[in-house]
């Protein structure tokens, strides 16, 4: 009996070893620098005065590829941009199809909405130097731009790999509401601590079989304007991507940013405190890669509608001319700019072409993403509203035209709740049914993916 007694253990530890799980994915990721190479006007505040003084941190472009084992694709890119113009989506989205066999609704494009980067959407330059040359610049950049989105693509596809995909979440407080009541009826932008937030990270990290990292995706719901000096930079968002990368060599790091048009960092201001936030932000990236992250699994589909966004009642040719009477400068080019597109186009648009677009990674996943700043009552609602295992949210994806604010906001009014319209050439503020229109949009396509 002692003589069969080691031969016995030595067969039951071979028995019992474990045995690798098998790659559900295939995934690749690939990145590229596009710091502007000259000076540029920059994006995000309207009293800007001069245009870019350098550079702080240099800006990025990311493209993630997934391929499920049917051969299904889903492409997400990440941008240190303040958004998406309407144009590039398209110009992108057709080019990647035709050159990568992925098509428009599988793939998504989310920009961090840095206001460190260069204004790239021509009909938002206003009160520029030089309006012809910062034109000329912006529609330079774009197509160079352009291009580098669809080899990027290429080239995560070209890197793809059998692959792991887990999904984790932590959270972060670098986040704060910033509509604040004014105490006469309005709402200040101002730091407001008992105002609604959604502090989550979510986490999606893919590793090839032997555990090398490929990408580390993560969002959170912030706007990026921690910095307000003249040089390029991706704010706390690309500091945070910094931190991630240098912690892990092998992964690209790509930030999406989330419901964020009323929230805001602080404190902020300082070049000290945006790289702050951005290691704070990394902390919780980090924490959420050292749980028991929840595998991935299942095919990859998805749904992408474009629907008519209502305004609300359009001005008159009347108003728009004592508008242009205000002692406001920024109404007065805001109804010089209507008035001129209702000579150049003959009748002002009644609505606006909205990007909702829905994805399910494997059968637990559902990534909602949403055109413009949608403000973070959206992400609340929709986690609520869907009743799938995981629901991730992500605004600033596909086009970026302008402030979304929830019924709530809407009512309220303010800077969010439509007077920031006043800054761009949208006619008016959006209808009362907006949140309703896209809500029921979301759940629609949800549906229509089962």
């Amino acid at each position: 009996m002692k003589l069969w007694l080691p031969i016995f253990l030595a067969v039951f530890v071979i028995a019992a070893a474990p045995v690798a799980e098998s790659p559900a994915w295939k995934a690749g990721a690939a990145s590229a620098k596009i710091t502007p190479v000259q000076s540029m006007w920059m994006a995000g505040y309207a009293g800007r005065t001069k245009p870019s003084e350098g550079v702080e941190l240099d800006l990025f472009a990311k493209a993630f590829v997934l391929t499920d084992q049917a051969g299904g694709r889903f492409a997400l890119i990440t941008m240190d941009l303040i958004g998406v113009p309407r144009n590039l989506r398209l110009a992108v989205a057709e080019r990647v199809k035709k050159e990568h066999g992925i098509e428009p609704a599988n793939l998504a494009i989310n920009a961090s909405h840095t206001h460190s980067g260069p204004e790239l959407r021509t009909s938002k330059i206003h009160g520029a130097d030089d309006l012809a040359l910062r034109e000329k610049e912006a529609a330079e950049y774009t197509a160079q731009l352009e291009d580098t989105l669809v080899r990027l693509v290429g080239e995560a596809l070209q890197k793809s790999v059998p692959a792991h995909l887990d999904y984790s979440t932590a959270r972060c407080g670098v986040s704060m509401n910033r509509r604040t009541p004014d105490g006469k009826g309005g709402w200040s932008n101002f730091p407001n601590p008992k105002g609604p937030v959604d502090q989550t990270v979510p986490v999606l990290k893919a590793s090839s079989a032997d555990g090398k990292d490929i990408a580390i995706i993560f969002g959170y719901s912030c706007h990026c304007t921690t910095l307000g000096h003249q040089k390029f930079s991706g704010d706390y968002a690309g500091y945070a991507q910094q931190e991630i990368e240098k912690a892990h060599p092998d992964a690209v790091a790509m930030f999406a940013n989330g419901c964020s048009g009323d929230q805001n960092p602080y404190p902020r201001r300082t070049v000290e405190l945006a790289q702050t936030h951005g290691k704070s932000l990394a902390t919780s990236v980090q924490a959420a890669l050292e749980t028991h992250m929840q595998r991935l699994k299942g095919p990859i589909r998805a749904a992408y509608r474009e629907i008519p966004l209502a305004y609300d009642k359009l001005p008159t040719r009347e108003q728009l001319l004592e508008e242009q009477k205000s002692t406001n400068k920024y109404l007065v080019t805001h109804g010089t700019r209507i008035l001129q597109r209702i000579a150049d186009e003959g009748q002002l648009p009644t609505t606006y072409p909205y990007p909702v677009q829905v994805l399910r990674l494997g059968n637990d996943l559902t990534w909602i993403t949403l055109g413009g700043e949608v403000v973070v009552d959206y992400s609340l609602r929709l986690k609520q509203d869907i009743k799938d295992p995981i629901v991730w949210v992500s605004g600033y994806t596909n086009d970026v035209m302008a402030y979304i604010p929830s019924l709530r906001i809407w009512q309220e009014g303010g800077y969010e709740g439509g007077g920031a319209m006043i800054y761009g050439s949208h006619p008016t503020r959006w209808s009362d049914k907006t949140e309703e229109d896209i809500v029921s949009t979301v759940m629609e396509l949800r549906k229509a993916i089962e």
